[in-house]
């Protein structure tokens, strides 16, 4: 099957390297042929070709994409002659926090207070409805700790509205957690739906660094509550594919932060982590084929992301439980250039592991 994918980052390389033993081709629109994707298919780069999507779409069978900031309206145009998965319904709702907010409210699945946010009075008064601290969020295309803002003091209010230059905002109520879980699943076309274990995430200034795989001290009703949000909002949306819920654990039970309908940074550990990697597994989900065994295939795993600059890569290379895994990226600060998967059979192992890599952690 030709598999085409709006975007060429990553997200989309890492289909492909996964998608090929299965015998499928890849095609990817992006804005120049100098993308992480590019040497990994087809390449239909704007830079020298106008009409990237549509030559996108005639190359395909079914289209996928990399991001929630996708344009809706590009992706209703492809689907009257290609199928797109994940769904219209999927971006739409995942591309802007209030709608996945009403949504999660409409499902009576846990989230922080919130309230829309036009103009600095606006601000004012959802301030006085949720209180202290809260933090101030773009509606649509933050990410990576980007178009957000901390309010602390009555005092901050001017400065972080200022800080949204006037867009579409949304106030959240700060939830007190003890850290911070992501939940990977996936639903094929035939409506099955699959797995992965619950991971922990530590982020610095917005950014995900370390994720360890499974969550440890997670019982089985915790996962089996994570689980049954994943199954109510998968099934709401009709999603075909990988789709991706970010929580809080919290003293009353878990809350969900947001989502994502696709691949997912904390899902990276998967590759050599889980029987099946969440790439495979979008890749089989959007062309009808049988859904892989989520399953982890060691004990433990952890994945290290690699930002800003490539670092000390020969460290990884000489351990034998680490997987190292770049993406073609010309370095800048708080980019991501790749990440490192460790695998392991004790969680001591693990953190030793870990702890040889700390170059790649922040301090």
């Amino acid at each position: 099957m030709k598999i085409g994918v709006l975007g060429a980052g990553q997200l989309g390389r890492m289909m492909a390297i996964s998608g090929y033993p299965l015998n499928h081709q890849f095609g990817f629109s992006g804005n120049s042929n100098n993308e992480p994707s590019a040497l990994l298919g087809h390449m239909f780069a704007l830079e020298d070709n106008a009409d990237n999507i549509e030559s996108l779409v005639a190359f395909a069978d079914v289209i996928t994409y990399e991001s929630e900031n996708t344009d809706v309206e590009v992706v209703r145009e492809i689907n009257k002659d290609v199928q797109v998965y994940p769904g219209e319904k999927s971006l739409f709702i995942t591309q802007h926090r209030g709608r996945e907010k009403a949504l999660f409210d409409q499902l009576s699945i846990p989230c922080a207070p919130y309230q829309m946010v036009n103009s600095e009075q606006d601000l004012i008064d959802a301030v006085d409805n949720i209180g202290l601290p809260a933090i101030l969020k773009t509606a649509t295309e933050g990410y990576d700790g980007k178009g957000q803002f901390l309010i602390r003091e009555t005092s901050q209010i001017a400065d972080a509205w200022k800080s949204m230059n006037g867009v579409e905002s949304i106030l959240e109520g700060f939830v007190n957690f003890k850290r911070e879980l992501s939940l990977i699943a996936v639903r094929g076309i035939d409506n099955d739906h699959k797995y992965y274990p619950l991971v922990e995430n530590t982020h610095h200034d917005g950014i995900l660094r370390l994720t360890i795989a499974p969550a440890q001290a997670i019982n089985s009703e915790v996962q089996k509550t994570a689980e049954h949000y994943m199954q109510t909002l998968l099934d709401e949306m009709d999603h075909v594919g990988v789709l991706t819920i970010e929580l809080f654990e919290t003293e009353d039970g878990l809350v969900v932060n947001e989502m994502a309908p696709r691949v997912h940074n904390s899902g990276h550990w998967s590759i050599e982590g889980a029987n099946t990697s969440q790439f495979e597994n979008h890749v089989r989900a959007i062309s009808g084929m049988p859904l892989g065994d989520t399953s982890p295939a060691h004990p433990f795993s952890a994945m290290i992301n690699i930002i800003g600059e490539i670092g000390p890569t020969d460290l990884a290379l000489k351990m034998s439980n680490a997987h190292l895994h770049l993406y073609d990226k010309t370095e800048r600060a708080d980019r991501k250039l790749g990440h490192i998967n460790i695998t392991a059979n004790t969680l001591s192992e693990l953190n030793a592991s870990i702890a040889t890599l700390t170059d790649f952690l922040p301090n």
